[in-house]
């Protein structure tokens, strides 16, 4: 009867703070880091910007899949990250620019996913590789943007290529800092 009660008792107590948490309400606004109350307005007037995709288009296709081996790349995603798949060794290459992206975030980040990084120049640049030890075939290479912000180039291909697999992403990350398309 006692283990009964004593049963009872931690089932309410459970049931009661669980109603408590959910209750719970912070004041305040949430805000990114780094930014004050009302200054991120969350939305954006896209008319006035003509080319708003334009950064999956900074280098041609070709240009993609040659520099990391391949013959042909067909983009498959525009958006916040631009995608393409490079033939015929089935290569994924992704890239992305967050304008108001934080280098060494995105390095303490890549960190604590547990992803190997190495600091490396690109063009004069300050950039770093970034390699999931699960996936050593894989490489991600991240430098700052001329233009502010961040650029990061992401190369996975399907099946152990053979030399360096920071190659490919270095060399993109070489001709998208150098202007070259």
């Amino acid at each position: 009867m006692i283990a009964v009660r004593r049963g009872i008792a931690v089932i309410v107590a459970v049931l009661a703070v669980g109603i408590t948490l959910a209750a719970c309400t912070v004041d305040g606004e949430a805000v990114r880091e780094g930014r004050a109350v009302g200054t991120d307005k969350g939305h954006v007037d896209t008319d006035q910007f003509d080319k708003l995709l334009a950064e999956c288009e900074v280098l041609p296709s070709s240009t993609i899949a040659k520099a990391v081996g391949g013959t042909t790349a067909e983009s498959n995603f525009f958006g916040a990250n631009c995608r393409w798949i490079v033939q015929p060794q089935q290569i994924d290459v992704t890239f992305n620019w967050f304008e108001w992206g934080d280098y060494n975030l995105e390095k303490e980040t890549a960190q604590n996913l547990g992803f190997t990084t190495e600091n490396i120049s690109v063009q004069s640049q300050a950039a770093f590789t970034q390699r999931d030890p699960k996936r050593p075939q894989v490489c991600g290479v991240t430098a700052k943007s001329p233009a502010g912000g961040i650029f990061t180039w992401w190369v996975e291909p399907e099946a152990a290529q053979p030399g360096d697999p920071c190659a490919g992403p270095i060399k993109l990350m070489e001709l998208i800092l150098t202007g070259a398309n």
